[in-house]
């Protein structure tokens, strides 16, 4: 915040931000006639969308004071967008502008009492923002004056022509040092301890306490050939301190961190042990598998000569960004002078012959090499070529100038060419780390610090991007040679040199980064042509205006490759390629892995070192179109075609200099189930933050690995949270660290979680997801011989397995579990001759059953053994629906038995492999042949699990118990979904977040997490006490949905409730109506209910025909008028078939996933928007339900007349019609006014 003072002294405090696009009008409403001559005539969303920083004043009552925009080129077109330099060098060659330190003011605007102010104000936050600026230039034309506004900032340096105006323009200049200039740096003096105190007091006071209060005083005073002390001044006070020291513990770096990129920090000695022993390689932790590539599937590359595609790079599993550049040693660049001209001089010398052991190709680890070799630690026989920064201060008004210091610090250590940094990881990250880069650590190190490291060469600003050349092949070559992917990355660049464009005609752009006259870093980029895909399946409109942003001007990234010493420039090379390619926006997808360990091979993209200066997108729920219906209205093929799934990455000029906030947090979520796979996307999605520390303990890794292929029946009930496709989009794998394993205890005091009971991996955060699973069930031992009944055994059957598993028992919990029952039915014929018993009464033994069915088991051969039930609610609870299923089951021969405890297993022999079955009954016990026993009994905490819990301490009722803010009783422990329930204090122990939907408990667990990490997000206020009583009610639909025996495709979709016999609650007096059409006996029931206020609650479908389960999902709390008037029109006849009903035109807006957002948007006109002397609609209906005013008709006829003469009508239908204009690619069957 500032304050500003006006000529006739008024005060204003004002706040800087960037600009939003609703600021468009405020912005207009500044323009003044004298500002259209001095900018011109100006499309200002246009503009905004074009700018690279762009930066509003507001005061405290959010009132716009004033507004500048800056671009990377000129305006007025007196120089080309990617020519400009040469052109400003003609004018004033003693100006050393380039495209790294100099922008352009394209726009100016402020209130005019407090302009002065507002304009200086605004150029200091842009030279504080971006701290490689050095020069702003503003271009006029040359009759017109700046007026008295900008004259104060700016000074005129010559005159230009332009390039399409037979008229000259004047260039004027604003330099950095007269706003916030560089700082002076000096070796530190004790005098300076007064100065610097108050500094160091004002972060921490731990210091003091610790070593006195002198004890700056004594570190300056110490310092020797050693150590040094440097301070930064402004106008001879010291704002800033530095302590260095060139004393470093190499070795505990060596055995922490995987320093081989930078060749353990030390000097190339011929003794350096950088490969593992042969007998290590095979080696490896026989327990949990840490990976930190992102396949959690991960095979040996068993056939090494194949090439390999660029998918290898996109699927890596987040480590840290740094890690994406790096994998081969990097030999030290010598470079021991302080001066640019000099290092540049002396690295274009040495440079060329280490450059390609900086880049590498972290795909490697995506495909994994043989068992991780954890255990080995290269070693290194140099010496150092590290000092530390041992402690580092500064003042808030000047910490932008942090990275000033290190010309000083470098030139103190001549024959040093790496400075280091360690801070404990939850530091946040402040201004000059953000230069360094971030080493990754071993998978096993324990040590809570960060390590970051800066390069000598990083501090040259000589970087230069450019088209490549014919002559930048040998330098390509040289720098990518350890990449995977180098072989395309050259041949596409032969093709650029060649073409410049693919044999398809797609223009094609090659960009290299160039310092010192050596190639550091390669781009290449193609003209995005499926931009009609991308818009209709991701949410690219979140970032920019699609209309505003011409065919040409999106780019499709391939390559992208960046010396890591110079990885601080990535931002800059990104912007380069869109201000020398004429682009605006960039787009990299990240495609699946392949089954069988191969990759996809449709496209040759690389890895990107890159990835974290990108932001995700999200993809866009697609409407299923009922194509034969619709015809010549249905939407072009670009919308639904079914193309390859992948996760689309984005950058765009708006995002060039804008940077993301890290959080260094390490946030361990155990358990791949929906809540945890929700949670996760959440976060990763949140475009502004960056997530460095995110990790997954699953069993199996990420779900999504399509591991059934095309197989259309699954083992598996569905939630319909997500599919394989959904992962696919998402490409967790890309930001979140997956560790294979099984979490067996938790040292909360260490904060550490054991996988495996061998493995450690630390927390800050500690999220359990793990959900309940199928238990293999404990025989009751009874002897059917006997003849028992369930009465005498029943409670004995209640304690945990402890025995061996049966090789051909299976509890399917996942899709792996069913791969390998599917792997076991093929491999055993028991298609052809096994008996197959699936035991349980849940809905996942109907589902099993069709699957066998499906596969080629004989009906006969099937048993469906269902134990006595545990609630008098059946898992389908629709007797219609129930019956068909029993029909069925009669029909393919499948027999059914009630009520059945499991007794024994091979008539309590050894039961591995089980050969046969016993189970009692309420009458008398039965046996049964068994060559495979499927278990569904009820879902329990995992025992393993439950252990962890209970050692830890953890307050565990039956299951984990938490608050209402996913708190256990440790308050660095959070837990989510059906493995928690509410503490006792609530009452509420009937409602547990198994009621709920998966995927908005784990949004609504982010949510709560974020408010840790999102500054952006304003303070969460504690409820008050009787508040905090009160459970959170979730709203989103409970769905289940699969296909049941008859091959009937079932789904249900019901609001969040405790579980009630459909008879009970069709009884109650306000259940509402329901609406049925067809009949389960034909495969065409479908049943809809709406409650007493005609809102869709619940939805039924049994059909022997597939359908679009994903649009009628998002019926679900719709008005029934909303459907076209459904219940009135169900009454007069005319809706025989809800299955046709809703393959109407008329309804594909209703599964549009931007019609919530229309919703919202009337709600919005309705609630806000007044006329003059009436309120708001909302409003008049708030004052009728309170009686406050008195009608001489009935309520609804009154709103409606207000509505349709009023402006609520013209402004509700202006809505309307703008939607569909804006989404016709997704709903051409709709007209609006203009093509009628």
């Amino acid at each position: 915040m500032s304050v500003l003072t006006s000529p006739r002294g008024k005060v204003e405090a004002v706040h800087c931000r960037r600009t939003e696009s609703q600021d468009t009008y405020c912005i207009k409403n500044l323009i003044r006639k004298f500002t259209q001559k001095l900018f011109g005539s100006l499309n200002i969303i246009s503009l905004l969308e074009k700018a690279n920083f762009a930066i509003t004043l507001h005061n405290d009552q959010e009132e716009i004071m004033a507004q500048a925009t800056f671009l990377d080129y000129p305006n007025w077109n007196v120089a080309p967008q990617d020519d400009w330099v040469s052109v400003f060098r003609e004018l004033d060659s003693e100006i050393p502008c380039t495209p790294l330190n100099t922008l352009f003011m394209h726009l100016f605007v402020a209130v005019d009492e407090y302009s002065v102010g507002c304009c200086k104000e605004i150029i200091r936050t842009v030279f504080k923002a971006v701290p490689d600026l050095h020069f702003i230039f503003l271009i006029v034309p040359s009759y017109m004056s700046l007026g008295s506004t900008l004259i104060t900032v700016f000074n005129q340096v010559g005159n230009i022509p332009s390039l399409t105006y037979d008229e000259d323009f004047a260039v004027h200049i604003c330099h950095r040092h007269s706003h916030y200039p560089q700082l002076h740096i000096r070796k530190a003096r004790v005098e300076d301890h007064d100065d610097l105190v108050p500094i160091f007091l004002h972060h921490d006071t731990i210091l003091k306490e610790t070593y006195g209060e002198y004890f700056l005083a004594e570190l300056i005073e110490a310092q020797d050939e050693e150590n040094h002390a440097i301070v930064c001044e402004v106008e001879g006070v010291a704002v800033g301190f530095m302590s260095v020291c060139s004393r470093v513990n190499m070795q505990l770096l060596h055995e922490c961190f995987d320093l081989r990129p930078f060749h353990g920090l030390c000097t190339p000695h011929p003794d350096d042990v950088l490969e593992p022993p042969q007998e290590l390689s095979v080696q490896g932790s026989s327990g949990a598998e840490l990976r930190s590539s992102s396949q959690e599937c991960q095979q040996i590359v068993k056939e090494p000569q194949e090439a390999v595609s660029p998918e290898a790079g996109e699927s890596i599993q987040r480590k840290s960004t740094e890690e994406a550049a790096m994998e081969e040693a990097l030999s030290p660049v010598q470079s021991g002078n302080t001066s640019e001209a000099e290092d540049t001089e002396k690295l274009s010398q040495e440079y060329s012959v280490d450059t390609r052991y900086c880049i590498s190709n972290t795909s490697s680890a995506s495909i994994s090499l043989p068992e991780e070799t954890s255990n080995f630690r290269p070693i290194y026989k140099g010496t150092s070529t590290a000092f530390c920064i041992q402690l580092f201060c500064i003042d808030e008004k000047h910490e932008a100038r942090s990275l000033d210091f290190m010309n000083f610090v470098f030139s103190l250590f001549p024959d040093k060419n790496f400075c280091i940094i360690s801070l404990p990881h939850l530091t946040p990250e402040f201004v000059l780390i953000q230069n360094f880069v971030k080493i990754v650590p071993f998978n096993n190190c324990t040590l809570d610090q960060d390590l970051y490291v800066f390069h000598r060469a990083g501090l040259l600003k000589t970087i230069k991007i450019r088209l490549a050349t014919l002559l930048d092949t040998p330098g390509v070559e040289n720098l990518v040679s350890t990449l995977m992917l180098s072989k395309s990355i050259l041949e596409d660049l032969q093709q650029y040199n060649e073409a410049r464009r693919d044999p398809d005609g797609t223009p094609l752009q090659a960009f290299v980064a160039e310092v010192a006259e050596q190639v550091v870093g390669i781009a290449v980029i193609r003209d995005e042509m499926d931009i009609e895909y991308i818009r209709s399946h991701y949410n690219i409109e979140d970032f920019i205006y699609f209309s505003h942003h011409q065919r040409e001007e999106h780019g499709h990234l391939y390559h992208f490759a960046l010396n890591p010493i110079f990885q601080h420039y990535t931002k800059f090379f990104l912007k380069e390629i869109l201000r020398l390619g004429y682009k605006s926006c960039l787009y990299y997808p990240v495609y699946p892995r392949a089954k069988e360990g191969k990759f996809q091979s449709s496209s040759a993209h690389s890895l990107t070192s890159a990835l974290h200066y990108l932001v995700p997108v999200r993809p866009r729920r697609q409407i299923v179109y009922p194509l034969e219906k619709l015809g010549i209205n249905a939407p072009s093929k670009e919308v639904f075609r079914d193309a390859l799934s992948y996760a689309l990455n984005h950058t765009n000029r708006k995002l060039t200099l804008e940077p993301k906030i890290t959080v260094n947090a390490k946030i361990v979520v155990v358990g791949a189930s929906s809540v945890g796979i929700s949670f996760l996307e959440t976060l990763i999605f949140c475009s502004h933050l960056k997530f460095s520390n995110l990790t997954l303990i699953s069993t199996h890794g990420l779900p999504g690995k399509n591991l059934l292929g095309t197989e259309q029946r699954k083992f598996l009930a569905s939630d319909h949270c997500y599919n394989d496709k959904d992962h696919a989009l998402m490409s967790l794998c890309s930001w979140v660290n997956v560790v294979v394993g099984k979490m067996t205890a938790i040292d909360r005091a260490a904060k550490q979680v054991i996988v495996s009971r061998e493995e450690v991996v630390l927390y800050d955060h500690l999220v359990l997801c793990t959900g309940q699973q199928y238990q293999v069930p404990r025989p009751t031992g009874a002897d059917i011989s006997q003849h028992p009944t369930n009465r005498e055994v029943l409670n004995s059957g209640l304690q945990q397995y402890t025995g061996p598993v049966p090789c051909n028992h299976f509890t399917l919990n996942d899709e792996e579990d069913c791969l390998k029952a599917l792997t076991w039915i093929r491999n055993n014929s028991i298609a052809v001759e096994g008996n197959v018993i699936v035991y349980g009464n849940t809905i996942d033994t109907y589902t099993t059953v069709e699957t066998l069915l499906n596969l080629g088991v004989r009906g006969s051969y099937i048993h469906l053994v269902q134990h006595p039930p545990t609630s008098i609610i059946s898992c389908i609870n629709n007797y219609a629906v129930e019956g068909a299923v029993q029909d069925a089951l009669r029909a393919a021969g499948v027999t059914v038995y009630r009520d059945a405890v499991l007794a024994q297993w091979n008539d309590g022999l050894n039961p591995d492999p089980i050969h046969s079955a016993s189970f009692t009954t309420p009458t008398k016990p039965f046996q049964l042949p068994c060559s495979m026993f499927f278990s569904f009994c009820e879902k329990n905490v995992d025992y393993e699990t439950f252990r962890a819990f209970n050692d830890a301490c953890l307050v565990y009722d039956g299951r984990l118990v938490i608050d209402t803010n996913f708190h256990t009783n440790d308050i660095a422990i959070r837990a989510a979904g059906s493995l928690t329930k509410f503490s006792n204090r609530y009452y509420s122990n009937e409602w547990t977040h198994s009621n709920f939907n998966s995927k908005e408990i784990g949004f609504q667990l982010a949510a709560v997490m974020l408010n840790l990490f999102d500054p952006t997000l304003e303070p969460v206020t504690e409820p008050p006490a009787d508040l905090d009583r009160l459970i959170p009610m979730y709203r989103g639909a409970k769905i289940k949905g699969g296909i049941l025996p008859g091959s009937y495709h079932y789904l249900h979709i019901a609001k969040p409730a405790i579980p009630t016999p459909l008879e009970v609650q069709m009884a109650q007096s306000d259940f509402g109506s329901e609406i049925v059409t067809g009949n389960v006996k034909n495969g065409t029931y479908f049943r809809i209910h709406t409650n007493k206020y005609k809102m869709v609650e619940t939805i039924t479908c049994l059909s022997k025909v597939p359908f679009p389960a994903s649009n009628y999902i998002r019926l679900f709390g719709q008005h029934e008028q909303v459907l076209n008037n459904l219940c009135a029109r169900y009454k007069d006849g005319l809706v025989p078939d809800l299955y046709s009903y809703f393959m109407e035109p008329w309804c594909m807006a209703l599964f549009h996933d931007r019609f919530i957002d229309l919703r919202k948007e009337l709600r919005q006109i309705l609630s806000s928007k007044e006329e003059e002397n009436l309120p708001s609609i909302e409003e008049l209906a708030r004052q009728i339900e309170d009686e406050e005013i008195n009608l001489p008709e009935k309520p609804k006829n009154y709103l409606k007349r207000v509505f349709q003469e009023t402006i609520y009508r013209p402004l509700v239908e202006k809505s309307i019609l703008d939607s569909l204009r804006y989404n016709h690619y997704h709903l051409p069957m709709y007209a609006w006014q203009g093509i009628v």
